[in-house]
């Protein structure tokens, strides 16, 4: 029954390929969790054919037991139930397991943003090194004076990554996946490749739309050298950045320009988010530019703005205390 189970968790994750659409990545942590309830119920000589809601039950309750969150267990419990619905629905099981299974109760964990203060120290456009050379000139610096020019083609990189970040509220991996044609910096908006490869136009602030037009201007062509790449963004050998990679650049940023704050890629999205809202954007518009399917996902960003009023209203108002 082992090959079965196999084989219906395939037939599933197919499923979520071609009718759902679902990343990769998605799949993949969906296929190691239906592997560890396959073994579970194996252990039980169990199988998904014949195998009831209290053995579900003992599987969440022996994940709970090992030190698993709430939040992971609501995931297993979704992942289960998604593939549960899926064999009824393929007459490859009669009756629902999970229909009496609770989803554990989740704390809302309000996502920590930055300051726009903060943000605006982080974004200063400011540059260390302003030795502008070119491929021609490079040849005649000294090794000083090339080492400072290859530093300014990084800083150019790493400020328009950022402005990115802030402006669009990408997510890492659509950031290092943009490609040069997704570029459209005449009317301000760029392109890209979302979750389930859904596409989304997002607009491009002027800080960023400048900062990228500089980058372009001044030193991608140094990071290619040689080779040939539509991709936008290039690192140290002219080749893809991965999101450690991106990780990197914010951290290293981050010093050089004094903020303490613990910055990294998603950081900025949650930012992007909460500023717009806390400056009057509506809910549906940041839904759209964040690419998320539901909306229930974009609300989360409102309580991080009702938060930032109390604490304003706190400060500000003589009889607040």
């Amino acid at each position: 029954m082992e090959i079965q189970d196999l084989t219906w968790i395939r037939r599933y994750l197919t499923y979520l390929n071609v009718e759902r659409g679902l990343s990769v990545n998605t799949r993949c942590s969906y296929e190691r969790d239906l592997k560890k309830l396959q073994t579970f119920l194996h252990a039980r000589t169990k199988n998904l054919e014949d195998c009831e809601g209290n053995d579900l039950f003992l599987f969440l309750l022996k994940e709970k037991k090992q030190g698993r969150s709430a939040r992971t267990l609501a995931r297993y419990l979704a992942t289960i139930r998604g593939l549960f619905s899926f064999l009824i629905l393929e007459r490859l099981r009669l009756e629902d397991p999970t229909e009496y299974l609770s989803t554990p109760k989740l704390e809302q964990n309000l996502p920590y943003v930055l300051s726009e203060n903060v943000m605006d120290k982080l974004l200063d456009s400011t540059l260390e090194n302003q030795n502008r050379g070119n491929d021609s000139a490079e040849k005649s610096l000294d090794k000083e004076e090339r080492k400072e020019n290859r530093n300014l083609v990084f800083e150019l990189r790493d400020h328009a990554i950022l402005e990115i970040l802030y402006s669009s509220g990408l997510r890492v991996s659509e950031l290092a996946g943009l490609t040069l044609k997704d570029l459209t910096l005449e009317t301000g908006y760029l392109r890209c490749q979302g979750k389930g490869n859904k596409e989304r136009i997002v607009p491009l602030g002027e800080p960023a739309a400048q900062a990228l037009q500089e980058y372009l201007k001044e030193a991608r062509s140094q990071l290619l050298g040689q080779k040939t790449s539509g991709l936008l963004f290039l690192n140290f050998h002219g080749g893809r950045l991965t999101r450690q990679g991106i990780w990197e650049i914010l951290k290293k940023w981050a010093k050089k320009k004094g903020v303490k704050e613990n910055i990294y890629p998603h950081l900025m999205r949650h930012s992007f988010a909460t500023h717009m809202l806390n400056h009057g954007a509506d809910l549906r518009s940041v839904q759209e530019m964040l690419g998320h399917a539901d909306i229930s996902t974009t609300q989360i960003y409102t309580h991080v703005s009702r938060q930032h009023l109390v604490e304003v209203f706190r400060k500000a108002h003589p009889r607040a205390d």
